[in-house]
């Protein structure tokens, strides 16, 4: 599957559409995002079972904004609406593989239990009573 353009009127259904969307920000005028959309495309290609989303950041700045992303190109990978990984550099096809094999063995249950499990609680209590 080639990548697919993301602005903010899709972004979010292809997010929750989606198991795994693999987002790259980038604009024209970066070097070294050039240098890493043949990666990006190729790893699209070589999986496409999931989502490959490219993000112009001058197209779209509010998604920009909205994610914080501070340098480009940044790549943010979500799984089952969880930010499972976002950084900032252009990474080697091999990194990206890489990473794409760590993404794909990541147990979701677990994820979502301490995510659970870290909204109910409450910081304030615990250190009251010396936790």
């Amino acid at each position: 599957m080639a990548t697919v353009e993301l602005t903010k009127d899709n972004f979010e259904t292809m997010i929750s559409g989606n198991a795994t969307v693999l987002v790259d920000f980038w604009a024209e005028w970066c070097g070294p995002c050039r240098m890493f959309g043949p990666t990006f495309e190729t790893a699209s290609e070589a999986n496409p079972d999931m989502v490959f989303g490219k993000v112009d950041t001058e197209a779209q700045p509010e998604l920009a904004a909205f994610f914080e992303v501070r340098s480009i190109p940044t790549l943010m990978v979500f799984r089952d609406n969880v930010v499972l990984y976002s950084q900032a550099g252009a990474l080697p096809g091999t990194v990206l593989d890489d990473l794409i094999a760590q993404v794909r063995t990541v147990d979701m249950d677990e994820v979502h239990r301490q995510i659970a499990e870290h909204a109910g609680h409450d910081h304030s209590a615990s250190d009251a009573h010396g936790h």
